[in-house]
């Protein structure tokens, strides 16, 4: 019977005071969810800057969608033509379509409509940009090996996806220069040989320009897409909280554990601090630097083509690669394969056909390891990998400086087909160069070690005759660095503990400095 009575004296302790605190409890008891979040909240996350780069995608994304619930409150996706009567004056009385005229009242007509337009365009190439250089980061350290495969390819989509969508996005004002990048990619669809002019009837609802097509694109493009883009970076995420996140090598790290910072309340603090960093440079460019002034460009009008038109970055490498190749066409068998398509297809579908097999063919044929990894490689801890990465970087920025080849011929004053023709020279020289100039770096710095510099200073001492000589210095203390080793937590923790305190609960365990190091085994 007293057993009972203290079970009651203890439940009632226990019990919460507060209403939020109830709330919670009530909640608890229906879905069981305090362990989940107590292990979520001890969860471990390195301390390395390139770990930022996969939250700023995720972060640019979330800018993406508020901004874009703004833009389709105002954006009509309509072909049929109008007469302009808006605010912008060079544009009355001249006939466009619905989805041109109400992006220029959007840009012009709707109070903070051009703040959120540049917003979202800018964030949209932040967006490809941040997952470009993360996937690079991934690439050269090696965290795409055993067990990551599968994340790697939830990445690699992940791209393709950001990319198509990105073109979409900037296709959908109907405005001269994204009319253009859709003829371009309606010429692309149609080279695909045997299916090429089946396929295009069915993506652009009948021959171009097809008026079915905008309102398709507007759907891909604000629900379809952006709907597989969370859903991927759910699972992208849920897979590295599963298999754990990698971390480079240093004292204290192993392949069975996770060196850094507590999600709660540590990196907790940093993360939301950094999503405010990001929106307020989004929102800084978005204000003061402007980009796609499609009120300059016109409306689209299909026998109309504007000089010095090229697309986002994301694409100018696709558009370069167009550029520089050669007219060709191969005819057998009763069927043409027209020119775009190598470049625009063949071209595209091996590049992330090689990303998507990169690991695979990593393990069976280069290295052929096959151990689980947890600590990332240096780049120049595998050379080889490092200098085709490196090329491979080399080649798609020549496409991509190809892309803005007429506006270079004429900023320099030189011949367009010379320049031509000097890209096209470049596109198998320069790869091969930097490719080369990678491995042996990445060799010779291998063979320095870690790279850090030595703990023993040295000091050079300079003689009447102008020479120098090293004299060897005794150590210091202050030489070196004291190595953090790492802390193992039970199943429960509580910050907040310092040494001296009278609390002498097992759970409690003392995390020194906000920069504290520890493992998550």
């Amino acid at each position: 019977m007293a057993n009972n009575n203290n079970s009651t004296t203890t439940s009632t302790q226990q019990a919460p005071k507060t209403d939020a605190g109830k709330t919670a409890l009530w909640i608890d008891d229906r879905l069981g969810m305090a362990r989940f979040a107590r292990t979520m909240l001890n969860k471990i996350f390195p301390d390395h800057w390139s770990f930022m780069l996969g939250e700023i995608a995720l972060y640019s994304f979330i800018i993406l969608i508020l901004t874009g619930i703004y833009l389709t409150l105002f954006f009509s996706p309509g072909t049929a033509q109008v007469i302009y009567h808006g605010r912008y004056a060079p544009l009355r009385g001249i006939k466009m379509s619905q989805a041109y005229a109400s992006t220029i009242h959007l840009s012009f007509g709707v109070k903070g409509g051009l703040l959120m337009r540049q917003m979202h365009h800018w964030a949209a190439i932040i967006f490809i940009a941040a997952i470009v250089v993360h996937m690079a980061r991934v690439f050269f350290t090696g965290a795409f090996r055993k067990p990551r495969e599968l994340n790697w390819i939830v990445g690699v989509t992940l791209m393709i996806l950001a990319v198509v969508n990105g073109f979409a996005g900037y296709s959908l004002p109907d405005d001269l220069m994204s009319g253009t990048g859709i003829r371009i990619a309606y010429s692309i669809v149609l080279s695909v040989p045997v299916i090429g002019p089946w396929l295009a009837y069915i993506i652009f609802g009948g021959n171009y320009p097809a008026a079915a097509f905008l309102p398709r694109l507007y759907v891909i493009h604000i629900l379809i897409i952006p709907g597989i883009i969370a859903g991927l970076l759910v699972a992208h995420l849920g897979i590295m909280i599963r298999q754990k996140h990698t971390q480079f090598p240093g004292p204290g790290k192993t392949e069975k554990n996770v060196v850094g910072s507590p999600l709660w309340p540590t990196y907790a603090a940093k993360s939301t601090g950094f999503f405010f960093l990001t929106l307020a440079v989004i929102a800084l460019l978005g204000g003061l630097f402007e980009i796609n002034p499609i009120w300059i460009y016109g409306p689209y009008e299909a026998w109309k083509v504007s000089a010095a038109t090229q697309p986002d970055w994301y694409i100018g490498w696709l558009d370069g690669a167009l550029r520089l190749m050669p007219n060709w066409e191969i005819r057998a068998f009763g069927y043409t394969i027209p020119n775009p398509f190598f470049a625009g297809v063949l071209l595209p579908g091996f590049t992330f056909g090689m990303l998507y097999a990169w690991p695979f063919i990593e393990e069976k044929y280069l290295t052929k390891d096959h151990q689980y990894h947890q600590l990332l490689d240096r780049p120049r801890d595998n050379p080889l990998r490092t200098a085709i990465g490196s090329a491979t970087l080399a080649a798609y920025s020549v496409m991509l400086l190809a892309g803005a080849n007429d506006v270079i011929a004429n900023w320099l004053h030189v011949s367009l087909n010379g320049l031509l023709m000097t890209l096209r020279a470049l596109l198998f020289i320069v790869p091969v160069i930097v490719g080369f100039a990678a491995y042996y770096i990445s060799k010779e710095l291998a063979k320095t070690g870690s790279g850090k510099p030595t703990s023993r200073p040295a000091l050079l001492v300079r003689d009447e005759k102008g020479g120098y000589t090293e004299i060897e210095t005794e150590e210091r203390p202050e030489d070196f660095e004291p190595v953090e080793e790492p802390v193992e937590l039970p199943d429960e923790l509580t910050y907040g503990h310092h040494p001296g305190s009278n609390n002498n609960s097992h759970n409690k365990v003392f995390l020194g400095a906000p920069s504290e190091k520890i493992s998550d085994e």
